[in-house]
């Protein structure tokens, strides 16, 4: 992934539920839209805070992390049936092409925000497949999460999406993080 990874020392505020003001697990739902036959990849899944609340509502989620500690913490806390871990950066995922119907990320875009990391994506999503993307922006005020400089603007973000192939459906920006939904 990009410049840094979460430290796990500090993976107990992963769990802190005020992390729902920037996205709450409806939001999330609601612009991934999963169903009980859907593959989905959550991109830099940490100890599964929002895996969790995507995993009842399809049908094989893998939390896609680089650390395995992450998943030492996670599996520590309990995985739901539907979800299995995998260690990798997004950069190479070990999927086949077309693998998944969708992927997400929470938080963590400005760390593998790549062209390489995104023509992966695009490779493991199936046509019409979604990504879904929540992350720390670089216009915000950086009082939570990563410094303004190894943020990306919404601008920035989309732009790449579509140079990888993307088609950005919804785009907005917010106080201090950004969404966008994209189709392959």
């Amino acid at each position: 992934m990009g410049f840094h990874t979460y430290d796990v020392d500090r993976a107990d505020a992963l769990e802190d539920e005020s992390r729902y003001r920037y996205c709450s697990r409806e939001e999330l739902l609601a612009a991934l839209r999963p169903h009980a036959e859907m593959t989905v990849a959550d991109l830099g899944s940490g100890t599964g805070f929002y895996t969790d609340d995507v995993a009842p509502h399809v049908g094989h989620l893998y939390a896609v992390d680089v650390q395995e500690a992450m998943h030492d913490i996670y599996r520590e806390k309990g995985l739901p049936k539907s979800v299995e871990t995998v260690v990798a950066d997004v950069v190479s995922l070990p999927f086949d092409d077309d693998a998944l119907d969708a992927a997400f990320s929470t938080n963590t875009y400005h760390e593998f925000a790549s062209a390489e990391s995104l023509a992966e994506l695009a490779r493991v999503l199936r046509p019409g497949g979604r990504l879904v993307v929540v992350d720390w922006s670089a216009t915000g005020e950086g009082g939570d999460g990563p410094p303004t400089d190894e943020r990306y603007s919404l601008g920035d973000a989309v732009s790449a999406l579509e140079d990888a192939g993307f088609t950005v459906d919804r785009a907005e920006s917010r106080p201090e993080t950004f969404l966008f939904v994209a189709s392959r």
